[in-house]
C-alpha cells in the first residue's frame, strides 16, 4: 500500500526527470564521450576512441598550462579579491550611509551588473583602449598613458569583471549584515572595540557562511567568463589574456578539434569542482 502511494506521489515528477535526463544528463554524457575521441569539426568522416590522449596532450601543451595560470590569476584577482572585498566594503558603507547615498550607489553598481556581458565588454574596451577614457584622464592629470589592453591585458579584464560583478557580492553581504543584531555591535562599541576590531571579531565570523557561499558562486561564475574577455582582448595580445574558456573555444571551433576542446572543458569543470569542494568544507567548519 505504501509503495503504491509512493509511486503515485512520484508520478508528477516523471516528466521533469525525463526532461532533465534528455536535455542535461544526455548532453553531458555525450560531451564526456567526445572528450575521449579525436572528433573534429571539419575534414573528418569518422571519429575514433583515443582514450586519455586528449588529456595527456593538454598537460604537455604550454598554451593550455598558460591558460590555466591566467584563469587562476583572473579568478583570484577579480573574484576572490576584487568582487568579494569590494562587495563587502560597499555593503558595510551603505549600511551606515544615508538613504540618498544608498540609492545612488546601489543603482550605479547594480546597473553594471545587469548590463549584458557583451555591452559591458564594449564599455570597458572603450575605457581601457589607447584613445580611451582612462588615458584621457591620465593625460589631464599629466600622468603617462599607455595601451592597457596591450601591456596589462589580464589586469584590465580582471578590473572589468570586478566592475561588472561586484553588485552580486554587495547584495549578498547587505542581506547578511542586516541579519546581525545591532545590540552586539553596540555592546562591543561600548566595551571600546574600534571599527576594524568589530569587523574582524564580530561581523566576519557571524557572516562566515555568507562569505563562503558568495565566494563559491563568484568563483564558478568567474571561471566561465567568456564574452567579457572575448570582446575586450580576444585572449590577446598573443595569449596574454587567454583563459581556459577562450582556449577551449579556440581549440574546438577555430582549430576544429572538438575532442580536444571538450577535454579542456572537462578539465575546467574539474577546476570548478575543486573550488566548490574547498568552499563546502570551509562552510562545514564551525567557528
Amino acid at each position: 500500500m505504501r509503495r503504491c502511494q509512493g509511486v503515485t506521489r512520484a508520478l508528477p515528477l516523471v516528466p521533469g526527470l525525463v526532461l532533465l535526463l534528455l536535455f542535461l544528463a544526455g548532453p553531458i554524457a555525450y560531451c564526456v564521450y567526445i572528450a575521449f575521441t579525436d572528433l573534429q569539426l571539419t575534414g573528418q568522416a569518422h571519429s575514433s576512441f583515443v582514450g586519455l590522449d586528449n588529456f595527456r596532450r593538454a598537460f604537455h601543451d604550454d598554451a593550455f598550462l598558460n591558460a590555466v595560470w591566467l584563469t587562476l590569476v583572473f579568478t583570484v584577482l577579480s573574484s576572490l579579491v576584487g568582487q568579494n572585498t569590494l562587495g563587502l566594503a560597499l555593503a558595510a558603507l551603505m549600511k551606515r550611509a544615508s538613504r540618498p547615498v544608498r540609492t545612488i550607489t546601489g543603482t550605479v553598481v547594480i546597473t553594471a551588473w545587469v548590463l549584458p556581458e557583451v555591452v559591458a565588454g564594449f564599455l570597458l574596451y572603450a575605457f581601457f583602449r589607447r584613445e580611451g577614457t582612462l588615458n584621457a584622464i591620465l593625460q589631464h592629470l599629466h600622468l603617462p598613458a599607455q595601451n592597457w589592453l596591450f601591456t596589462l591585458p589580464i589586469l584590465a579584464v580582471s578590473f572589468a569583471n570586478v566592475w561588472r560583478g561586484t553588485a552580486f557580492s554587495m547584495l549578498v553581504y547587505s542581506a547578511a549584515l542586516d541579519e546581525i543584531p545591532s545590540e552586539i555591535g553596540e555592546a562591543a562599541e561600548v566595551d571600546g572595540a574600534g571599527g576594524w576590531r568589530r569587523m574582524w571579531h564580530i561581523t566576519l565570523p557571524m557572516i562566515r557562511r555568507s562569505i563562503g557561499t558568495n565566494l563559491m558562486l563568484n568563483t564558478l561564475q568567474t571561471l566561465s567568463v567568456f564574452g567579457l574577455i572575448w570582446v575586450m582582448t580576444r585572449g590577446g595580445p598573443g595569449d596574454k589574456s587567454q583563459t581556459l574558456p577562450l582556449f577551449m573555444y579556440e581549440q574546438a571551433f577555430q582549430n576544429s578539434m572538438i575532442g580536444y576542446g571538450t577535454a579542456v572543458a572537462l578539465l575546467l569543470l574539474l577546476v570548478g569542482s575543486l573550488f566548490s569542494v574547498v568552499y563546502l568544507r570551509l562552510l562545514r567548519t564551525e567557528v
